[in-house]
């Protein structure tokens, strides 16, 4: 549920899923890479100490 909100209100993840769909992966080939995607960046935001920070629009 969280990567079906990042797709549809981030611009970044909205990207992404749109060019991966765009070269032809199925909907949910793409909903899963980016669900990865945001976990890996999860993953990293811990291991760094740091906090999200929205990119300006």
């Amino acid at each position: 549920m969280p990567t079906l909100c990042a797709i549809r209100y981030n611009r970044t993840v909205q990207a992404k899923f749109e060019d991966l769909v765009r070269t032809g992966k199925p909907r949910k080939v793409a909903v899963t890479a980016v669900m990865r995607k945001l976990v890996v960046l999860a993953k990293a935001l811990i291991k760094d100490g740091r906090k999200w920070a929205q990119e300006p629009a």
